[in-house]
């Protein structure tokens, strides 16, 4: 499941946040970070997918 979410994460990063931690303070900080750049919007998306792990949100 996590592999799917690191897919959808790089087409549409806060997608991908949002599917792992729900609207939050992560998915907000995603938003923003896309719009300044879409390469940290990814690489955020990715770190918290990657840090979170299955099941822990």
């Amino acid at each position: 499941m996590d592999l799917l979410r690191i897919l959808i994460a790089i087409l549409l990063p806060p997608l991908g946040v949002f599917l792992q931690v729900g609207i939050g303070k992560h998915f907000w900080l995603n938003i923003l970070l896309t719009i300044l750049g879409y390469i940290p919007g990814i690489v955020h998306a990715v770190y918290i997918i990657a840090s979170r792990g299955p099941g822990r949100a």
